[in-house]
């Protein structure tokens, strides 16, 4: 299965709770609510999920899982060559 970027599911959530705010700030603002539902219908997508709630569930799920992988995973830190400016 391929995984979606990471920083394209940390962007969504943040739009998603920004419009989220608004909409519940205004909710009968047309626009806003219009957005609200463009940006939580991609999250569905991208997460492979059938509502909101469970795209947002999945994708803060994806995103605590994900670690940094180091460039030199078989070498200790100490072997490392640091990098010079």
């Amino acid at each position: 299965m391929l995984l979606p970027n990471r920083h394209l599911v940390a962007d969504l959530l943040a739009r998603y709770r920004a419009w989220e705010r608004l909409v519940l700030a205004d909710p009968l603002d047309d626009t806003v609510r219009g957005r609200f539902e463009d940006v939580a219908y991609t999250l569905c997508v991208l997460m492979g999920q059938r509502t909101a709630r469970e795209a947002i569930w999945q994708a803060e799920a994806y995103l605590r899982r994900i670690r940094p992988v180091p460039i030199f995973p078989d070498l200790p830190k100490t072997a490392v060559p640091a990098v010079r400016d």
